[in-house]
């Protein structure tokens, strides 16, 4: 009996050490992935901050990146200065790509950016007699990258109302990575997202 007590105390022992060293290597992981992403767009956070001069075509190079879009539209509407993005970049389904790519980078998803990346389908869904909408992308990998042997995977960005902006910040945001382009519809994967993340947020 005693041995049992033993067994079941190293095996708590053990969980809860995993448990500590997930979340330091976790926050860890955040720290320098923020760290990586403000590197991105210090030369126009430098420019804001100090009240210089920008003009829209030195936004166009970020507004085009999917990795600096949204933190770009972010930045400047921080400044009061939205008029200067690029308009061919706002949009939901704009604001949606970028979010996208930025939630699969992080080293529990994906660990990259998308080599890349195409829209499937905007999906509506009936929520208590209102439509949400969720944005199913479909992505891929190249080599040497790991997830580069699945193909297409797909990804879904939501939900979004019918009051909703450009850049708006969706709270389902989501890719199972397993779900598989050609197995799977969009409209199934949506509501998978919808049930399983946005109802559960």
């Amino acid at each position: 009996m005693k041995i049992l007590f033993i067994v079941i105390g190293v095996f708590i022992l053990a969980i809860i050490i995993f448990v500590v060293y997930r979340n330091i290597t976790v926050n860890n992981q955040s720290k320098k992935i923020n760290e990586t992403r403000f590197e991105r767009i210090k030369p126009i956070y430098q420019k804001l901050e100090n009240g210089e001069s920008i003009t829209e075509s030195e936004i166009i190079p970020f507004a085009k990146n999917i990795l600096t879009r949204e933190a770009t539209f972010q930045l400047l509407a921080e400044h009061k200065k939205t008029e200067l993005f690029p308009k061919e970049f706002y949009s939901i389904e704009k604001g949606a790509e970028s979010n996208l790519a930025n939630w699969l980078e992080f080293p529990t998803e994906l660990d990259g950016c998308p080599d890349e990346m195409e829209l499937v389908k905007r999906v509506t869904i009936d929520f208590d007699k209102n439509n949400v909408y969720y944005y199913v992308f479909k992505f891929r990998t190249n080599e040497p990258h790991w997830a580069s042997k699945d193909g297409w995977m797909l990804g879904v960005v939501g939900p979004y109302f019918e009051d909703s902006e450009p850049y708006d910040f969706p709270g389902a945001t989501f890719s199972r990575l397993s779900s598989k382009f050609e197995n799977v519809k969009a409209e199934d994967e949506a509501k998978w997202v919808h049930e399983n993340i946005s109802m559960k947020n």
